[in-house]
């Protein structure tokens, strides 16, 4: 599985390091995924999912409606 969310679809961006001599060679910035395991009411069921912080958070705020939606519109593969 890829290091991307499946809700937001935040995925690794590429930059520079930059030491203290000021020389860059490239680098990649990571997502803050975690694995989680969500109760979703309209399923009636738990669903596990590779999320960012972010999207834990708006889940929290705004309820797992979206999650099912996605579920149900076979945007996001659940084992």
């Amino acid at each position: 599985m890829s290091r991307r969310c499946q809700i937001t679809g935040i995925g690794p961006v590429a930059g520079n390091s930059v030491s203290h001599a000021h020389n860059r060679s490239k680098r990649r910035f990571l997502p803050n995924l975690q694995k989680k395991r969500v109760w979703v009411q309209e399923l009636n069921r738990f669903v596990t999912l590779k999320l960012s912080a972010k999207a834990i958070k708006s889940i929290a705020k705004n309820g797992t409606a979206d999650v099912a939606k996605l579920i149900r519109d076979k945007k996001i593969k659940v084992h």
